[in-house]
């Protein structure tokens, strides 16, 4: 059958407008390739230096670049402050949306900002990149404070140090205290992990109250390989198996609306060591970045330097993390509710 001009002339548009836009796909894409070409990116860590935040915030720093197109250079800066929402805030607010800016916040900043966000910070415009690792929190004590077993803290006051915000180092002890009858006294105001640390060493507060497993593998292994510490607790659904003996958050609730609490509480060890970009971003970049993220979780460099400085990777991608983030945004508000009256 004939066809009309006019139809020939829909046609030819219609092949024409489908070159046109996978002309325009594909130079789009090269200016994603392009753009990081002798760019320095910036990966912000929300906490002081040492802890897990800042180990895997500067584990990152180190290799993505190799595999970014025209491997810009990532420089890392700690910026402590609010539970990581200083940091949270700077990005959403101050830093270029351009891909430059990356980092290393709080695995708590989507539940933070649903039960008191101070800072107005909209957490689902962020957008993830990827998961190093999974992270499971620990109330950690040494000897000398006479704590043996979270069981002790049911019966004499301790003093725990926090940093600030709705921290884990926040939270957990709080909750606690609420849903499991402990008697922890929260001494504020350290900057982060470490900070918290070496003041439990010099004698200041008796316990660290969210001390990652991945990081205590690497600063602090004896604690775990040959009993140094006492680990009280574990900010987590199940038990993991380097600490069999160890009571996750839900089993120490003293009755069920705690449990759901503490369940709440402790599935942000989810989030872990990921690394997030700021808002507005260009999809083609962030593709990029996930991408790139991906690769270098299974780079045999990589992985061995991993092994080499003791440090867990259990990696997932950007996506997932963001369906994560969603999830938590979507909690029931009762749960909300309960969780804001701990970190009040």
């Amino acid at each position: 059958m004939s066809r009309s001009i006019s139809q020939i002339v829909g046609i030819a548009l219609a092949v024409a407008g489908l070159a046109t836009t996978a002309l325009a796909q594909t130079a789009l894409a090269q200016d994603a390739k392009d753009f990081y070409r002798g760019k320095t990116m910036r990966l912000l860590i929300g906490y002081g230096p040492g802890g897990g935040y800042d180990l895997y915030g500067r584990l990152v720093a180190e290799f993505l670049p190799k595999f970014l197109p025209g491997n810009p250079t990532i420089l890392s800066q700690n910026m402590p402050g609010a539970g990581s929402f200083l940091a949270a805030k700077y990005m959403a607010e101050v830093a270029p949306k351009d891909g430059t800016i990356l980092g290393s916040l709080a695995q708590t900043l989507a539940l933070d900002s649903v039960v008191n966000n101070s800072a107005n910070i909209d957490v689902s415009k962020f957008a993830y990149i990827g998961r190093v690792v999974s992270n499971i929190d620990t109330g950690v004590a040494l000897p000398k404070s006479g704590i043996a077993s979270f069981d002790d803290a049911r019966h004499k006051a301790f003093t725990v140090g926090a940093s600030g915000g709705g921290s884990t180092t926040v939270l957990f002890p709080s909750a606690l205290n609420t849903y499991a009858g402990s008697r922890f006294k929260l001494v504020r105001g350290y900057s982060g992990t470490t900070d918290i640390q070496l003041a439990m060493e010099r004698g200041e507060v008796d316990i660290v109250g969210a001390y990652g497993l991945p990081g205590i593998l690497i600063s602090k292994p004896g604690w775990i390989e040959r009993g140094e510490a006492s680990i009280l607790y574990q900010a987590s659904l199940k038990r993991h198996r380097l600490l069999p003996n160890v009571p996750t958050l839900p089993e120490l609730a003293l009755d069920e609306e705690g449990r759901e609490v503490l369940r709440a509480v402790a599935s942000t060890g989810e989030i872990g060591r990921s690394i997030l970009t700021t808002p507005g971003v260009p999809a083609d970049r962030l593709a990029l970045m996930r991408a790139a993220f991906n690769t270098m979780l299974n780079d045999p460099d990589f992985l061995a330097a991993c092994q080499k400085r003791g440090l867990m990777v259990d990696g997932a991608s950007g996506e997932d993390m963001d369906a994560i983030v969603r999830e938590t945004l979507q909690m029931p508000h009762a749960i909300i509710a309960k969780v804001a009256q701990l970190t009040n």
